[in-house]
């Protein structure tokens, strides 16, 4: 039975996308699919409905099922009188991208920081490392800055992030604002702060 036998037409193609995006993201297509069809659907799945779905063997499903576990994207849970594990996606899709965010960060920012400082404390000898090292410093900052940011957004209620993302352009005409009244640029009161 073929997939478009198992979904719904626009199930199936919310399905394909995240597939075609997984290797964007840097996962394969069909951790990609899995986890599109985990996240539609209204019941946990156990691997076998998984594999019959979309197509996949058991293998390719049980090896994307740990992957998914691993992103804490996936949360397992028993049904009762049923020894098979089943699967489920959170429910709240601030709590998912929360969870992207948080293991993006551990897996990728936090050791090119921690390579970062390392090069930081290092003497340079010429002016072409003075140069390189100075580059380096400008990123750390730019990325220490941002983390700080996104951890005060984290501690925020999804409602007030969710209106502080709406609120974009407003605050930037704020800011555009103060800079006029006190004759100071954005640019400058950054490199002060």
């Amino acid at each position: 039975m073929a997939l478009q036998d198992h979904l719904p037409v626009l199930s199936r193609q919310f399905v394909a996308h995240f597939g075609e995006m997984g290797s964007r993201w840097g996962i394969n297509r069909t951790v990609g699919q899995m986890y599109a069809l985990i996240f539609l659907s209204q019941r946990p799945l156990n691997a076998d409905q998984i594999a019959e779905t979309l197509e996949f063997s058991r293998s390719n499903v049980s090896m994307g099922l740990k992957e998914l576990q691993s992103w804490r994207l996936v949360r397992m849970k028993h049904l009762p009188g049923d020894r098979r594990e089943y699967f489920e996606a959170p429910a709240d899709v601030w709590e998912i991208f929360r969870v992207l965010a948080e293991e993006r960060r551990r897996r990728e920012i936090e050791p090119t920081l921690s390579m970062l400082r390392m090069a930081l404390l290092e003497q340079p000898d010429s002016d072409a490392e003075r140069h390189a090292q100075q580059r380096m410093r400008d990123m750390y900052e730019l990325i220490d800055r941002l983390l700080t940011w996104f951890d005060d957004v984290q501690k925020l209620a999804p409602e007030t992030a969710m209106q502080l993302m709406g609120m974009g352009s407003a605050v930037t005409r704020v800011l555009e604002l103060k800079d006029r009244v006190t004759g100071r640029s954005a640019r400058n009161n950054d490199k002060e702060s």
